[in-house]
């Protein structure tokens, strides 16, 4: 029996893994790639060490319309399974805090070495290049046409051309063109797990200070989601894991024209009670000091005179003695709620992810086929799922990539 000629378009953590799991069957795979190499974005993961996977993956670490759409695909090929998968090929793992798993070797090149020796080890036909502008269907076969002219037929096709995010990886949004042209719809798309914009006047001043504290999304004066970790503050706003983590739904409200904010609280270890208390008492240890020295051994120096300024305390060089109870009162507002109007997120070259995609709706979760196009799979980016910071959106790619590529080939 004649072997399935199967296409992958797009040569990422996704689009390699299905190449594998239908080689592996026996498929006869080619990948098309429009870099001048596969895997280019995941030499950039995890600050080029790799978290390729989080051994607390669940399908509450993912958004898009439908997060329950990952359940089957993450059950068929699970954390486990990727870690088994990664071993065979020659990668030890480590876990590391919150769950994160890295290759021992701490390099993200040695994640792409193994997946290029087992695409060459099975025969899976590469072409780079090779930039993806059309796929027809003709009756049981696919055409694919790239840039260059050149045709290739198939029986299936996996569509795994990511997202929007970090172009200079390739990634530019084209695969959502092709899934538009075969009939799939596309849900508004905005960059996540990225920085974010604020209005305000001090962050030139403040530009590069970084604190352990909280950051908390507010709509509606209500709190929508918040993170805890390292915050760093910039010439534009704030950064930092937990800024990435809930970036997402700033970028949801801004995409719907609602109003959010940012509330920071750089004193999250103590209660506004507690804090409130720990001033006053500083200030009646040394009641001759400056209320700008008097801050000082608790919090870093260079935001002192900005969360005097935001208290609306002018003079910064007045004794404690002369500073009244609700100026007191201001001083810990701001370094328990210090908040921000949001203005923006970063763009996509800024951004890890891509936040919305192809609607899951017309895809089988199951297989990963499309339920308007037989013979047409979908895995990683492109979908209308996006996942937590941590290793959460390469779990995606492997599992959805893996179940995409099976079935393409049985």
């Amino acid at each position: 029996m004649r072997s399935k000629k199967i296409i992958v378009v797009g040569g990422g953590a996704a689009g390699m893994t299905a190449a594998i799991s239908a080689g592996r069957l026996g498929a006869d795979v080619t990948i098309l790639e429009k870099n001048p190499r596969v895997g280019k974005k995941i030499l950039a993961t995890g600050n080029g060490r790799c978290n390729y996977t989080n051994v607390n993956v669940n399908v509450s670490c993912y958004n898009g319309n439908n997060p329950k759409f990952t359940y089957s695909a993450l059950s068929d090929f699970t954390i486990e399974e990727t870690i088994s998968f990664f071993e065979k090929l020659g990668i030890e793992h480590k876990v590391e805090d919150l769950g994160k798993v890295f290759p021992m070797s701490d390099q993200a090149s040695s994640i792409l070495d193994v997946l290029l020796y087992e695409l060459n080890n099975i025969g899976v036909n590469i072409i780079c290049d090779a930039n993806v502008k059309n796929i027809l269907k003709d009756e049981n076969r696919f055409v694919v046409q790239v840039e260059s002219g050149k045709e290739y037929t198939a029986d299936k096709v996996i569509l795994t051309p990511g997202g929007k995010a970090m172009p200079s990886s390739g990634s530019d949004g084209s695969g959502y063109e092709l899934a538009k042209k075969l009939g799939h719809k596309i849900t508004d798309i905005f960059p996540a797990l990225v920085q974010i914009m604020l209005e305000g006047q001090y962050f030139k001043r403040i530009d590069g200070v970084k604190f352990v504290g909280t950051a908390e999304i507010i709509h509606n004066n209500k709190s929508i989601i918040k993170d805890r970790g390292d915050i760093l503050f910039t010439n534009y706003g704030v950064s930092g894991p937990p800024v990435l983590q809930i970036s997402r739904k700033a970028g949801e409200l801004l995409n719907q024209r609602k109003e959010a904010y940012v509330k920071l609280d750089i004193l999250d270890a103590m209660t506004v009670d507690e804090v409130r208390a720990l001033i006053n008492k500083r200030f009646g240890h040394n009641p001759e000091k400056s209320v700008e020295f008097s801050l000082v051994g608790l919090i870093n120096k260079r935001l002192i005179p900005v969360i005097l300024l935001e208290a609306g305390i002018e003079d910064i060089k007045r004794p404690v003695s002369y500073i009244t109870a609700s100026e007191t009162e201001s001083i810990v507002r701001v370094l328990k709620d210090w908040r921000f109007k949001i203005r923006g997120t970063k763009s996509w070259p800024s951004a890890q992810v891509t936040a919305g995609g192809v609607v899951t709706d017309e895809i089988n979760p199951k297989t990963m086929e499309s339920r308007l196009v037989k013979g047409l799979y979908f895995a990683g980016e492109i979908l209308d799922i996006d996942g937590q910071c941590g290793g959460f959106n390469l779990q995606w790619a492997w599992s959805s990539g893996f179940v995409a590529g099976k079935n393409a080939a049985l």
